[in-house]
C-alpha cells in the first residue's frame, strides 16, 4: 500500500496576519484603520447629504408657495439641515438691516450687493460643512494602493531573504511571506475602491446642492431688487 501523506492544516487569514513581519503588520493595520474611518465618513455623509437634499426640496416648496418673507423666516427653523434655508435666513437678516437704512434703500446697487455678499458667505459656510472629511476619501483612494504595495514589496523581499539564507525556494519557505505580500495588496485595494467610488458619488451630490444654492441665491436677489424698486 502506498503510504498516505498527511495534509498540512491550512493557516487562516488571521493567523497569517499575526505571523507577518512587523512592517507588513503596520501596513495592514494602517490600511484597516483607514478603511474603517472611510466607512464611518461614508455612512455619516450619506445621512447628512441625504437630509440636506430632502430638506432643501421641502424648503424650496415652502418658499415658492408662500407670499410673505417673514412667514418663511419663522418656519425656516423647521429645516435645520437645508442649506438653502440657511441662505435664506442670512439674506433675510441682511435685508431687514437694509430696510431700516434709508441711505441703503436709495442705493439699489449697493443694497443688493450687501445681500449678495451675505448669501455668498452663507453658501461657503454650508458647503464647507458638507465637504468636511470628504477629502479623506480621496486621500485613501489615492494612497491606499501604494501603502499596500509597500507591504507587498516588503513581503517579497522577505521571501527572497529566506531563499538566500536557506538556499531553498520551497513553498514552506517562501509561501507565508508571499501570502503576506498578496494580502497587503488585497487590503490596499479593498480600502481604496470604496473610497474612490464614495468620493465621486459625494462630489456629484455636492455639485447638485451647490447649483441649487446658486440658483436660490439668484432668485432671492431678484426678489430683493423688486423689493427695493417697489420701495
Amino acid at each position: 500500500m502506498t503510504p498516505t501523506v498527511p495534509l498540512l492544516a491550512e493557516p487562516s487569514i488571521l493567523a497569517l496576519l499575526f505571523d507577518a513581519d512587523i512592517v507588513v503588520q503596520f501596513v495592514l493595520f494602517s490600511l484597516l484603520g483607514m478603511s474603517v474611518w472611510c466607512w464611518v465618513i461614508i455612512l455619516a455623509k450619506q445621512k447628512s447629504i441625504g437630509l440636506a437634499t430632502q430638506q432643501s426640496a421641502a424648503f424650496l416648496e415652502l418658499f415658492w408657495n408662500s407670499r410673505r418673507l417673514d412667514q418663511i423666516y419663522e418656519r425656516a427653523g423647521e429645516y435645520p439641515d437645508a442649506p438653502v434655508a440657511e441662505l435664506f435666513k442670512a439674506g433675510y437678516v441682511e435685508l431687514n438691516k437694509l430696510s431700516g437704512d434709508s441711505a441703503s434703500i436709495a442705493d439699489d446697487l449697493g443694497a443688493t450687493e450687501n445681500v449678495a455678499r451675505s448669501l455668498r458667505r452663507a453658501s461657503r459656510v454650508e458647503l464647507m460643512q458638507l465637504e468636511r472629511r470628504i477629502p479623506f476619501l480621496a486621500t485613501t483612494g489615492s494612497t491606499a494602493p501604494f501603502i499596500g504595495l509597500l507591504g507587498t514589496v516588503w513581503g517579497i523581499l522577505r521571501a527572497f531573504q529566506k531563499i538566500g539564507i536557506t538556499g531553498q525556494a520551497s513553498m514552506q519557505t517562501v509561501g507565508p511571506d508571499i501570502a503576506h505580500a498578496l494580502i497587503a495588496t488585497a487590503v490596499g485595494l479593498a480600502a481604496a475602491i470604496p473610497a474612490v467610488m464614495a468620493y465621486n458619488y459625494f462630489v456629484n451630490r455636492l455639485r447638485i446642492l451647490s447649483s441649487e444654492m446658486d440658483n436660490f441665491s439668484n432668485d432671492f436677489l431678484n426678489i430683493v431688487k423688486r423689493h427695493f424698486r417697489a420701495g
